[in-house]
């Protein structure tokens, strides 16, 4: 009687492979859809609470003709110290990516990297703390400076603020808070441009900025776009940082940003209000957050969608 042989070590481990192939894609499946539920689920949430606020008049809306009266300047607000954010966050992600991925050794790009990385990890609460009690009184001369030089620009009419908590303030605290998610994709992108573009530039007698002009900044447009609205979408639902730095304020839509007088925002006047409002004020605050839940939505879609797209390209 033959004895039976044993499948060879190869097709065993391709076995457990397989295995592990399968496990992996059905959990990573199962993960997917719960995002999705999740995510549909906040949004059903949202809906049916914040519907009875379309009804809400005079009080019931801080004293505002309807509901959009209040809706409107909040998103503006919003919108206004997302923007800051992102024009300060724009050119040091881009430094940052380049210094990290095409300048500094290797030695000391890790470090950099790991620092900016360790951003993200810093509670919104420390970045309000810091910004309310020891970057407003740094920039209170920066504020009278641009009142008293530029103020014939709407940004910059004044008064200056005092305490400068202002939206200023608070965009510059959005910034540092954007920095790593922008930072981290775009030295990312700039590292993934194909060495044979840059060696050909080099070759032809470019210098390191011109092979990145011609060659790094074309290939990663997309990426650089997707990184900045990606970056937007975490400013825009950021919320107690803004709530601490702003000082108190009403709803109101303002271009100035160094007065006293700020636009809001709304996940700080939900922060703000939440505690005190009761009966169809609550569904006014939901309706907000509902406001808010679908801008992030979308500026985060078009983020996805804009580096897929680039990916596709590449």
């Amino acid at each position: 009687m033959s004895a039976i042989a044993d499948p060879p070590a190869a097709e065993l481990a391709d076995g457990n492979r397989r295995v592990g192939d399968a496990v992996f894609s059905r959990a990573a499946l199962i993960g997917a859809l719960l995002v999705i539920v999740f995510l549909a689920g906040v949004g059903a949430f949202l809906v049916i609470q914040g519907m009875p606020a379309l009804g809400a008049e005079d009080e019931q809306v801080w004293d505002k003709d309807n509901l959009w009266g209040l809706v409107g300047p909040l998103l503006f607000g919003t919108v206004l110290a997302s923007m800051i954010a992102m024009v300060i966050v724009a050119p040091l992600a881009v430094g940052l990516g380049l210094v990290i991925s095409h300048y500094a050794p290797r030695r000391l790009a890790k470090p950099v990297g790991f620092l900016v990385d360790l951003l993200a990890a810093v509670p919104s609460v420390v970045f309000g703390l810091w910004g309310a009690f020891i970057l407003a009184p740094y920039l209170q001369p920066l504020h009278q400076f641009l009142v008293d030089y530029f103020g014939w620009i709407p940004l910059f009419d004044g008064p200056a603020s005092a305490t400068a908590r202002t939206i200023l303030t608070a965009g510059v605290v959005l910034a540092l808070m954007a920095l790593p998610i922008v930072t981290a994709i775009m030295r990312e992108v700039f590292a993934q441009t194909p060495s044979a573009h840059e060696e050909a530039a080099l070759a032809l007698g470019a210098t390191r900025w011109e092979m990145i002009k011609l060659a790094v900044f074309p290939y990663a447009r997309s990426g650089m776009v997707a990184a900045l609205l990606l970056g937007l979408g975490r400013a825009l639902g950021e919320t107690m940082a803004v709530a601490m730095v702003l000082s108190t304020t009403g709803v109101i839509v303002s271009f100035d940003i160094v007065s006293s007088e700020n636009s809001n925002t709304i996940a700080a006047f939900i922060a703000n209000s939440f505690k005190e409002a009761s009966g169809l004020k609550i569904n006014v605050l939901i309706f907000c957050g509902l406001a808010l839940f679908v801008l992030t939505f979308l500026v985060n879609f078009i983020g996805r969608w804009v580096a897929t797209r680039g990916v596709a390209k590449a």
